[in-house]
């Protein structure tokens, strides 16, 4: 976002998807070769009109996005749509296609990963020498990124403020990722579960996910950046690492692009699921934004360590997360103790007239049938047989091919 634009002027959204072969679902790192296919020659970006391929850090993740920020979300659910038809038409011939989910339910990362090997292959080296990225916190993980833009520091206190406070709130959302290695984790969104740990060498990378007090530019440079840039020295010996890609809380500021991050969404079965989950929590942030609910200096008020308290048991429990923290609550307009699952209800009833009649019955079947991961462990029942596993997960990629969303 090189453009400077207002607040919710534009988007930018990130859908992250595995290759895996079609006959036993296990992971395909041919992401080069889906990449080359479609190019003609290997390169790690491909534009194909409104919407963008690339590369990930490892071999077997492929990303959408826009490409460059855009005024219409509603719209984005179908071209999404139209780009994964045409990848999973490319991968036919290889015997592979695309999954879905926040992460894969039976990988071996130690034995199954493969670094992206290509153009800027040097920096996730270094990450892999740093951090080990042969294990679910980094080769396991697909999430939805929801960039959203801010034009100065008045404009950046309002968003980030806004930001911290949902944050906790996201993964009684989207949680995706129940199953690691053919077994429930006990974690409905096993993703941020890792997510959180999975830079320890480093603390100052992540902090505690919930991003710190910091409302202006000057402000986050002094507290976040200058920690990571000094604590990652010893190890970046060739200066080849960006502060803004180092950092890696639940919401990053890109003063590179005025933009804010949103990084806890875990990626949902298809894109009409993505995009409503995205247009709720971005109709919940302008409530915020615009004192529809909380104040600003209320909001400016919480410190990270009460909102990760909500955020931890939410990764755990996902929608049944019970929040007790009445202060909180009441930054929603609610005054007793309930489930996320309704306070997004009340959200929902709160911003509907504002979200796009499309994602009405999306919204309303996420928040009445519960999250991806609470649907994908009442298909499992307690059958985790291998075989089984792959059925179900094999539905769900039907489910990606097709736009639908997964329910039994």
């Amino acid at each position: 976002m090189n453009k400077k634009y207002h607040l919710f002027d534009v988007y930018g959204i990130e859908l992250e998807y595995m290759l895996v072969h079609q006959s036993d679902l296990k992971i395909a790192p041919i992401v080069d070769t889906l990449l080359t296919k479609k190019k003609g020659k290997l390169t790690s970006d491909i534009v194909n009109g409104k919407i963008a391929w690339s590369n990930e850090l490892v071999a077997h993740v492929v990303e959408l996005k826009t490409n460059g920020p855009t005024k219409d979300l509603n719209g984005l659910a179908s071209l999404f749509h139209e780009n994964i038809k045409e990848i999973n038409a490319i991968l036919k011939p290889l015997q592979t296609k695309l999954l879905p989910t926040a992460a894969h339910p039976f990988m071996n990362p130690k034995t199954d990963t493969e670094l992206w090997k290509h153009s800027y292959s040097e920096v996730y080296e270094l990450y892999n020498r740093i951090f080990n990225c042969k294990n679910h916190g980094w080769s396991n993980v697909q999430s939805v990124h929801i960039n959203l833009p801010f034009f100065d520091d008045k404009e950046f206190e309002k968003l980030h403020a806004a930001i911290r406070i949902v944050l906790p709130l996201i993964p009684g959302l989207s949680a995706s990722s129940p199953v690691l290695e053919g077994k429930l984790t006990g974690f409905k969104d096993t993703r941020l579960e890792y997510y959180k740990t999975n830079q320890k060498e480093i603390p100052e990378m992540a902090g505690l996910v919930i991003p710190e007090r910091v409302f202006t530019k000057l402000d986050y440079f002094a507290t976040i950046f200058e920690p990571i840039k000094k604590a990652i020295k010893p190890f970046d010996t060739h200066n080849i690492l960006d502060h803004h890609f180092l950092n890696s809380r639940g919401a990053i500021a890109r003063f590179d692009r005025n933009a804010i991050e949103i990084r806890l969404v875990d990626i949902q079965e298809c894109p009409k699921a993505d995009i409503a989950i995205c247009a709720l929590i971005i109709e919940t942030l302008k409530l915020l934004v615009n004192k529809k609910l909380a104040l600003l200096t209320a909001q400016k008020r919480w410190v990270k360590e009460d909102l990760f308290v909500i955020l931890d048991d939410a990764i755990k429990n996902g929608e049944n997360t019970i929040i007790s923290n009445l202060d909180y609550l009441n930054l929603f307009d609610i005054e007793d103790e309930t489930t996320i699952q309704n306070v997004w209800k009340h959200i929902y009833d709160l911003a509907k007239p504002q979200i796009h009649k499309s994602h009405h019955n999306t919204i309303e079947t996420i928040l009445n049938e519960g999250t991806l991961a609470t649907r994908i462990e009442k298909v499992l029942t307690d059958d985790f047989t291998e075989e089984h596993i792959i059925k179900v997960y094999a539905d769900l990629a039907e489910c990606l091919q097709n736009n639908n969303l997964f329910l039994k």
